[in-house]
């Protein structure tokens, strides 16, 4: 059989860049090189396009981005190219390329703008379409999407930045969508929990904002009710026809917030899977993921993250990652994996659904 060409993208001007860096070198050990023929294209913090050729140990420690290993390239929008262009020794090279392997999380990465252009270049990739992944990112945009389709999610007020100038005005909108202390402050456009605040109380308010503000740079904020419940995630594959994974996880913070060095840094966090939910209402969990992806217009993968609340058993949705987190400790590919389907496998199936859309 022969070999398709596969480009796999990683790094990106985005807060989530070491994520993006950890989650790349898993994949890269998971791919079957009897499969692809690969081609590892890096973009450095300030938005170099560069083709690596080096090891795949010197990405996860930043070490990649080394002269002796890169080359520039760029993919082009042109469809007559359909791929790669790398400027060699000031010699344009033509890397035609059958796929493309996103892993970019956060900015610049499953916000729509990277999938812009590969729409543009007419190179099937994996992950979600330009709409799902811009409305799935602004977490003001999908709250309303999710409301208007009677899918139940924490209830929020957007805060824009020159809002700021106005406490008044956002102490009335909290007011008026009955949030009380304690709430979550979380930027609008940003994900592995980057910029999340827990704010006890009305002084703790604006310097949440303005962290999150600086996280989202897009000019929004949302603060959101404080949900007091099990946090569970589940996976969905596919185009058409998506499936929830066969289990629920959970996530059990051992601290206060489930943030950024909890999910990748430290020990502050235990997984379960399956998550600790009666049968039935693990059920309800994955039959609202399966809705909320079709919902968003998703394709090919997404993480559904969820409260079940202590005091009633309501199933909250609390947001839609559009391009997971693929490190050895992410959730996305455990569940599948807990489900039986090996890693190199759950990759295999990824490209075959960005083959086949």
């Amino acid at each position: 059989m022969e070999k398709l060409s596969l480009c796999v993208l990683f790094g990106g001007c985005s807060s989530e860049y070491e994520v993006s860096l950890m989650s790349v070198t898993s994949i890269l050990n998971n791919l079957d090189r009897e499969k692809y023929d690969i081609y590892m294209v890096g973009i450095t913090r300030d938005g170099r396009w560069l083709l690596y050729e080096g090891e795949i140990s010197n990405i996860r420690p930043d070490r990649w981005n080394d002269r002796r290993y890169v080359t520039p390239a760029i993919l082009s929008p042109d469809r007559a190219d359909h791929g790669l262009l790398v400027l060699r020794e000031g010699v344009i090279q033509r890397i035609r390329l059958d796929v493309i392997f996103p892993v970019l999380h956060g900015k610049n990465g499953e916000d729509g703008t990277v999938q812009g252009l590969f729409e543009l270049c007419g190179v099937p990739y994996v992950g979600c379409g330009v709409l799902a992944s811009a409305v799935c990112m602004d977490k003001d945009v999908a709250y309303s999407v999710l409301t208007q389709r009677g899918i139940p999610s924490a209830r929020s007020i957007c805060v824009r930045e020159e809002e700021l100038l106005h406490p008044e005005m956002v102490a009335r909108k909290l007011r008026e969508a009955a949030l009380s202390y304690p709430v979550f402050v979380k930027p609008a456009n940003a994900g592995s929990s980057v910029g999340i605040s827990k704010v006890h109380g009305e002084g703790e308010l604006l310097p949440a904002l303005q962290l999150a503000l600086r996280e989202d740079g897009r000019g929004k904020a949302i603060v959101q009710e404080f949900l007091d419940g099990i946090e569970v995630e589940c996976a969905v594959l596919g185009n058409g026809d998506p499936v929830a994974s066969a289990d629920v996880g959970e996530i059990e913070p051992l601290r206060e917030l489930y943030d950024y060095e909890g999910k990748y840094c430290d020990d502050t966090t235990a997984l379960h899977i399956p998550a600790r939910l009666p049968p039935a209402k693990a059920q309800e969990v994955r039959e609202i993921a399966v809705r909320a992806f079709r919902a968003m217009s998703c394709q090919g993968l997404a993480r559904v993250d969820f409260f079940v609340l202590h005091k009633d058993g309501r199933v909250v949705l609390n947001e839609l990652n559009t391009l997971p987190g693929f490190t050895d400790i992410s959730m996305y590919p455990k569940l599948f994996c807990h489900g039986g389907m090996g890693y190199g496998e759950l990759l295999d199936r990824l490209i075959e659904l960005a083959l086949g859309r």
